[in-house]
């Protein structure tokens, strides 16, 4: 195994270099007073790494855990550590230019009241979002005001469809998961979370979306905001659907977005996703050597300390670079020689030039789940083996593996057998056949919550050990409920994708036998469309005002109005003709996301 060089402290310079000030206490709040963020709690890691905590991801913690306001180059600044994410200012001629504002609105605006403790009241003059991921776009809201501040507003082409979609259509399910990969029931500390590996953790503000008003669709598209040159190039199908990322050529300073940050980032995200593409993404970050290495001094991303100097860039952004290509070339070459996904990731390795460097670790993304969902992308879930097309659910396949080994005494009894020899691994399988097999099997969950915790302290994976600790915390004490909560991301939907929203929601053989109708007008868009209830699915299209047949209920009304239907199912106040009842049939064949469901018990 290739030693880490824990000597090496570049990193820790490069965080620490240009800092202007800090957040005092480092905690943010809402209107109410509650507490959306609070780096302080992260002042553990200050201290000595305790036997919890991989070496490596404390090390990556601490670097994460560095808050503040920072001068990377003249006229541009960035506030880290008050967020996920970094938010990015960039100075003009009048004011000042946010790039990639946070998740929240309530850490937004007190990021960028940090700066302006700093530098002045200066007005934002514009906005940039890098990328359709929430921690870069939610708290715009933050730092202007759609209602009074006329500023340009620039994401790449695609931005808005993508940003909302990936957050709303598979968002109970994608938020409950999330709950597991981030932590966010564990608390802070050295039992807890220590990171994310990407950013400290997630805010739990108010996040919002103010649409962009200029789209960036190319690669070589200039602009000027505020009388500062951006050069853009776009890198669609990478960390995100729709990224950028830009040169400031009279900086001399190349924003990566979060196609190149200090760690190996996620081909698939443990929350869930579209899968990502590796190879183009190597292909973008090789085009974006070309395009800039030249013309840069510094490097910065949305994520994590920048990079000073040209052959650091390069060397930096070429390691990244491989990192992908590596990844991707030898998943194809193995499964072409007829590996799974499982087989590939537990023969891969990288090399020694990557494996040993500090920014291609795994503290985010993973080369176990990467390599997996890269197999994911060409091959699908079916591994070719017969067998495992109709294998039993987990909970069916679970009691039969239980009786085969010869009952619940005897599988525990091998598990501790397995977990006391070290191979915590296979102690974890044969426990959730247990758990699954007899749920109320106290022993059981409590041993496989022991291996779980053994397993999350030993992870140098952040993400991996939140997992593995929430579920050992879930085992002992029960699933902590979620509220979903409304979504301003609800408001910037469509009309087609507000009723896709209803399709996903339809219970399909108790709708099987209840076919409907209904004709939509909404005067403020000027539209026209047709929803029907036919066998169970709910489809729906545009028209012309004439849909094709009498309708059963017509209903004249506006989006937001079709948001407060959506949301509490009252018509009366609505402008319609025909049999109301009818929605009243829609509504009962609706079922209700559940974001607290079961995850590491049946």
């Amino acid at each position: 195994m290739t030693e880490l060089r824990y000597e090496d402290k570049t990193d820790f310079e490069n965080a620490d270099r240009g800092f202007v000030g800090k957040l005092t206490p480092g905690v943010v709040r809402d209107a109410q007073g509650h507490v959306v963020w609070d780096i302080d709690a992260f002042s553990f890691l200050e201290g000595e790494r305790p036997d919890s905590v991989h070496p490596s991801l404390w090390r990556q913690s601490q670097l994460c855990a560095k808050q503040g306001l920072y001068e990377i180059a003249e006229g541009i600044y960035q506030v880290r550590a008050l967020d996920l994410s970094n938010m990015t200012l960039i100075e003009g001629d009048r004011g000042v230019i946010v790039v990639d504002p946070l998740i929240s609105t309530e850490t937004a605006a007190a990021a960028l009241a940090l700066y302006r403790e700093h530098r002045g009241e200066r007005p934002v003059t514009g906005l940039i979002y890098t990328h359709s991921h929430l921690d870069h776009f939610g708290g715009a809201p933050g730092v202007i005001d759609p209602e009074k501040d006329d500023v340009p507003i620039l994401a790449p082409e695609g931005f808005l469809e993508h940003s909302v979609v990936e957050n709303v259509y598979a968002g109970p399910a994608m938020l409950r998961r999330g709950m597991y990969y981030s932590g966010a029931n564990l608390g802070t500390g050295p039992d807890g979370v220590v990171s994310m590996g990407l950013g400290p953790t997630v805010s739990v503000g108010t996040p919002g979306l103010i649409p962009p008003t200029v789209d960036i669709s190319r690669t070589g598209q200039e602009e000027v905001v505020d009388g500062v040159r951006f050069l853009f190039q776009m890198t669609p199908g990478t960390e995100a659907p729709s990224e950028l990322n830009f040169l400031l050529p009279d900086r001399r300073a190349l924003c990566m977005a979060e196609n190149a940050t200090h760690n190996m980032h996620n081909i698939l995200t443990l929350r869930g996703a579209v899968v990502r593409d590796a190879r183009i993404w190597s292909r973008y970050l090789n085009e974006a050597i070309q395009l800039f290495a030249d013309r840069a001094d510094m490097l910065f991303a949305s994520h994590h300390w920048p990079t000073w100097g040209r052959e650091k860039i390069v060397g930096f952004l070429s390691e990244q670079r491989d990192l992908y290509a590596y990844m991707h070339d030898q998943t194809l070459r193995l499964l072409n020689q007829g590996l799974t996904g499982p087989e590939i990731a537990e023969e891969m390795r990288l090399p020694e030039g990557l494996e040993g460097a500090w920014n291609t670790r795994g503290y985010y993304g993973s080369l176990s789940h990467n390599v997996k969902a890269i197999y994911q992308r060409y091959l699908g879930w079916y591994d070719g083996n017969p067998s495992s097309l109709w294998e039993h659910p987990p909970a069916e396949s679970a009691k039969r593996y239980v009786d085969t080994i010869g009952g619940i005494d005897a599988v525990l009894a091998k598990a501790r057998a397995y977990a006391d020899a070290g191979d915590l691994r296979f102690a974890a399988q044969l426990l959730r056949h247990a758990v699954f097999a007899e749920p109320s099997n106290s022993a059981a969950k409590e041993l496989l919550a022991s291996v779980y915790q053994r397993l999350g302290e030993g992870a140098e994976n952040a993400t991996w050990r939140n997992c593995y600790l929430t579920g050992a915390s879930e085992l002992r004490d029960g699933v902590v409920k979620t509220e979903l909560g409304s979504s301003s991301l609800a408001a910037m939907l469509t009309v087609t994708q507000l009723f896709d929203t209803v399709a996903i929601r339809v219970n399909g053989p108790k709708a099987a036998r209840t076919p409907l109708v209904i004709d939509w007008t909404f005067t403020d868009l000027g539209e026209n469309y047709r929803t029907q209830l036919s066998n169970g699915a709910f489809v729906h299209w545009p028209t012309q005002g004439d849909g094709g047949g009498e309708a059963d209920l017509s209903f004249e009304l506006t989006k937001p109005q079709l948001l407060g239907l959506l949301a509490n199912g009252n018509a009366d106040d609505l402008d319609h003709s025909g049999d109301l009842g009818v929605l009243g049939k829609l509504l009962s064949v609706l079922d209700d996301p559940d974001p607290s469901f079961a995850i590491v018990t049946p």
